[in-house]
């Protein structure tokens, strides 16, 4: 069949009736709250091209038909790597398995489902044909690798309790690092991952334009890379957003330019509040970027809900944003825990290069491998505590909007 992009939404219906009828068994079992994932995608499969799903033999992601091909597997040799189970929406992720509860409760036949395997599992061998199609060596072995924000986490060291992760990319991804399981069935905000390292958890939750939406304020209001030059349109326009007061003279965004993913509030959208006369355009981009900070402060929020005596240690800051030591102070004094910049620049690549390190046996602790190569740019960004006490009903205020933004982009 065709492939079925995340950006194809056609499952919407079927994503709010799980929502309405099975949320607090899927969320419980997965760790993740029904959305645009697997689940609800195989049901519209099921449910609109019923030919379709009766001939597909398993239903499984790019990678692993891409491994799979590549090593020339069978339907009946596909897998799927363990950190990407929480976003089936048909997993029991605590135990490693598919659900029979979830499957069986939803009608989804367990057979076109993959097998679960460990990101270092050697799935087959680098095939003649894809030799000559790659460059590169038949015999060659390929494991199962994991997904990229996983890959993101392991390349980045996050391999301790308390620990946190912030990939500040198109997408402002914010992930802790804990030794137990969270299935937030409150708030429906936290995904909760599977780590590459076994017996540790990243819970997790996402703007989907953080850092989209500053290219979109670079170039609608701040007159776009001047010359094509845009780290110094970057650099120059946060530098002017440094220079305003925190808090922004009482100025707050809301990021959901394209809908809310964490909790799934596709309805919401993006909003300034509380704009006067006093404020300049340097006052209108710190509000954005103090924006995705809110955020963040709200997932740990719900995170110590779930694990009140989790002590968050540090935030590895990667992805392009972290170039920017202003934003990630920012960061550092709305959520109080340190910001350290990395000396390497890309990690997803990293991280999956380690696990192929572990599977062809050169190192066998991959935790311990992956913290002494992710070594520090310089000193962390210490949080201001003034700053801190300032920001703290900064973000109750933001928590606050939010919801009232909720109320007024979902009512009829």
């Amino acid at each position: 069949t065709r492939f079925d992009s995340w950006l194809d939404m056609r499952c919407q219906p079927y994503i709010a009736w799980l929502n309405d009828h099975h949320a607090d068994l899927i969320t419980r079992l997965t760790g993740c709250a029904p959305t645009c994932d697997h689940g609800p995608k195989i049901l519209w499969w099921k449910g609109e091209r019923p030919d379709d799903y009766a001939r597909i033999a398993k239903f499984l992601t790019p990678s692993a038909y891409v491994a799979g091909r590549m090593a020339g597997l069978s339907a009946g040799q596909a897998f799927m790597d363990y950190t990407f189970i929480h976003f089936s929406g048909l997993s029991d992720n605590r135990a490693g398995t598919w659900s029979t509860a979830i499957c069986d409760t939803l009608g989804v036949d367990m057979g076109k489902l993959p097998a679960i395997v460990e990101p270092w599992r050697v799935i087959g061998e680098v095939s003649e044909v894809a030799a000559r199609d790659f460059g590169l060596a038949a015999g060659t072995p390929i494991a199962a690798g994991c997904g990229d924000t996983a890959a993101n986490a392991l390349g980045a060291g996050i391999v301790r309790p308390g620990q946190v992760l912030d990939v500040a990319g198109t997408a402002s991804v914010l992930a802790g690092c804990t030794d137990a399981f969270v299935a937030d069935t409150t708030h429906r905000a936290l995904l909760t991952m599977r780590s590459v390292i076994p017996g540790l958890w990243n819970p997790l939750a996402y703007i989907a334009g953080g850092g989209q939406a500053l290219r979109w304020f670079r170039d609608e209001f701040a007159g776009g890379t001047h010359g094509g030059d845009a780290d110094a349109a970057y650099a120059a326009m946060i530098a002017a957003a440094a220079a305003a007061p925190p808090g922004a003279e009482g100025l707050f965004f809301s990021p959901h330019l394209g809908g809310r993913i964490c909790p799934a509030t596709p309805e919401l959208r993006g909003a300034w509040l509380g704009f006067s006369f006093g404020h300049t355009q340097a006052h209108f981009l710190r509000a954005v970027l103090e924006s995705v900070a809110y955020e963040y402060a709200w997932y740990l929020r719900v995170l110590r809900e779930y694990i009140p005596n989790l002590e968050l240690t540090e935030t590895r800051a990667v992805g392009g944003g972290a170039r920017s030591d202003a934003w990630n102070q920012i960061k550092a004094d709305v959520l109080d825990v340190p910001y350290q910049r990395l000396a390497r620049t890309e990690f997803g690549t990293w991280g999956s290069a380690l696990i192929a390190g572990k599977a062809v046996g050169i190192y066998d602790d991959l935790a311990a491998t992956a913290a002494e190569h992710a070594r520090p740019a310089g000193p962390p960004l210490r949080p201001s505590a003034a700053a801190h006490e300032r920001y703290r009903p900064l973000v109750d205020r933001h928590i606050r909007l939010q919801e009232q933004l909720v109320t007024m982009f979902t009512s009829a």
